[in-house]
């Protein structure tokens, strides 16, 4: 429920601080006041289109706050994907939700939820299971197929099964579109798999090894110039070890002998030996490496030959497939991935038509459910609009809503129906489509039992600015009785120019426009109960308020009271309401800030 609403430099309104309370709360005044600013500032604020136009002159930017109490909310409606919705972007919500937006002079706009930046649209949802808000123009959304379709799923409670038709749809739109994806493949199958099996033949004959293709050009290497390295070796391991004359290995032995001749002499000696006979070991190994190195060279002097060989098969195979030699193996790998698709793309295609039957044996059967409840609801929310025409001034007329196969029998997201709403305002005419009525008073009325009848399906906070536009005496009033008793389901606002609407409001509030000669104001003031029949009497008598005229104001407000109960000159007045720049009024704001 809205608790709370501030408006600041919107439009012609300087600042605007309201608090509502349960039940139906009328918003009256001159006409041109600007009534339906307070409308069109909640728009603003459930996520509608902006520009800087909004912002009032002279003025930095737009803020519009309101306070909603969501455990009443949530409560009363069962609004169980608003608390779903605030976890998903955790958002802390226990009672009370703090919506604010906020436009630039440049046309920016930003919004939030409890002091956390939020994105537009997310504002849009979360405020969409708070509010409906109803226009002087909602009959023409009327006459849109998805809109007759969507009222009659909230009057069946049917968006539960609407989204599972919705989410079957999508399922079976991917496995339709996977399906043409494989069959277009599968054209190419022959071709592509000779060419793939080709290519991985050649790639399994090379065997080439992760790696072989370094080894190899170290190995070529090595054996183009063997008969240099056979010669630096042969004189390093002669030096070493095999020269006839003295090697390092003799001369390091008679360096070692000479010290132990004289060990005993001085110990500081001693460790010198050491050293040598580990340099005696080490020239040992290296002769020994040496050795085996020229074996290794000598063993298979036709090696280059072979490698080069290998080599060259490697590098045509990288040519031909237009990668580096040493990528060759993951090549291979990737080309064996890809024929073990082609060959499975068989079973695939299977696999997901099967799944594509079965996904649309799904479709089909929530799709049917869904038709036969929209039917039924159909049914229910025909009879229930016509007995509300007849008592909005529409005796004899008739109400019909038609759920039939629509053309194409192609899964839809919406299901496979074609609602459209039918009416006849007038004994003995055929129901024509709601598009073909002409008369806007009728089109008015017929827009408001709609509205009512659908009504609370899913928020509890309805605003309703000027529906009643086009109509007025008794039927004025049975429209005022109408969202009064909707005003005890949820809390509805209207914006009314009818007294006999207003008469029936819960709380009071008027809009009154205020002028200095150099700038013009809005502002909203609670009702007391006396100038609540003052309200009335200028409403009912014009600009002259006489007696005659408060004291029909008195009645109607006495009747209103004998149905609910309230006292006679209505309801006590809500906290005063004031903008800014109202100072020379004696009322005072009941909340400022």
């Amino acid at each position: 429920m809205l608790r709370y609403l501030q408006i600041r430099d919107f439009a012609i309104i300087d600042a605007v601080e309201l608090e509502f309370r349960p039940g139906l709360t009328v918003l009256t005044g001159e006409t041109g006041a600007g009534k339906s600013i307070v409308v069109d500032a909640l728009e603003l604020l459930c996520g509608g289109r902006s520009n800087a136009d909004v912002v009032r002159a002279g003025a930095e930017r737009a803020d519009i706050c309101a306070t909603v109490d969501i455990a009443a909310t949530t409560a009363a409606a069962g609004i169980g994907d608003l608390r779903e919705l605030l976890e998903q972007h955790s958002i802390t919500a226990s009672e009370e939700l703090l919506l604010r937006r906020v436009i630039g002079s440049d046309g920016r706009s930003r919004a939030w939820i409890n002091g956390q930046t939020v994105p537009l649209q997310l504002l849009a949802g979360i405020t969409g299971l708070l509010f409906e808000i109803h226009g002087q123009h909602e009959f023409q959304s009327l006459v849109r197929p998805a809109t007759q379709r969507g009222l009659l799923d909230i009057y069946g409670r049917l968006e539960a099964l609407a989204m599972q038709v919705r989410s079957a749809h999508a399922a079976w739109l991917a496995l339709l579109n996977r399906s043409i994806e494989l069959d277009s493949a599968a054209s190419e199958h022959g071709s592509r798999l000779d060419l793939l099996r080709y290519q991985l033949h050649e790639l399994d004959t090379l065997q080439l090894r992760a790696g072989e293709v370094a080894e190899l050009k170290d190995e070529h290497s090595r054996l183009a110039h063997r008969g240099r390295l056979i010669e630096a070796a042969r004189g390093a391991l002669e030096c070493l070890y095999e020269a006839d004359g003295a090697t390092a290995h003799t001369l390091i032995a008679r360096s070692i002998a000479s010290l132990r001749q004289v060990g005993g002499l001085d110990a500081q000696l001693a460790p010198l030996g050491t050293l040598l006979e580990e340099a005696a070991i080490r020239v040992k190994e290296a002769s020994q490496s040496l050795q085996q190195y020229l074996d290794a060279l000598d063993l298979d002097p036709q090696r280059a030959d072979a490698i080069e060989r290998r080599l060259a098969a490697v590098e045509e195979l990288a040519r031909k497939h237009r990668v580096a030699p040493d990528a060759l193996p993951e090549k291979q790998a990737e080309i064996a991935a890809q024929l073990a698709s082609l060959e499975h793309a068989v079973a695939d295609i299977g696999t997901v038509r099967s799944q594509l039957a079965a996904a649309t044996s799904h479709y089909q059967q929530l799709a049917h459910q869904l038709s036969g409840r929209r039917q039924a609801a159909s049914r229910s929310l025909a009879q229930e609009i016509s007995a509300r025409m007849q008592e909005l001034g529409m005796g004899g007329g008739r109400f019909l809503i038609d759920v039939e196969a629509a053309e194409s029998a192609e899964p839809a997201p919406h299901g496979l129906d074609r609602v459209e709403f039918r009416v006849s305002t007038n004994p003995g005419q055929p129901p024509r489509a709601i598009s073909k009525v002409a008369s806007g008073g009728e089109l008015a009325r017929l827009s408001l039992a709609v509205q009512v009848s659908c009504a609370g399906g899913t928020a509890t906070c309805m605003v309703f600015d000027e529906v009643d536009n086009g109509i007025g005496g008794a039927v004025a009033e049975i429209v005022g009785r109408e969202l009064r008793r909707l005003g005890e389901r949820a809390q509805v606002l209207c914006v009314t120019h009818l007294p006999q609407v207003a008469a029936q409001g819960h709380q009071h509030l008027r809009v009154a426009k205020l002028s200095d000669g150099r700038s013009t104001r809005t502002s909203v003031f609670g009702l007391s109960p006396a100038e609540r029949v003052d309200e009335l009497a200028r409403m009912l008598g014009g600009v002259e308020i006489t007696a005659r005229a408060r004291a029909h104001a008195h009645e109607m407000l006495a009747a209103v009271a004998g149905a609910s109960g309230a006292s006679a000159t209505g309801p006590e007045a809500p906290g005063a309401v004031a903008a800014r720049g109202a100072g020379k009024s004696a009322r005072k704001p009941a909340r400022s800030r």
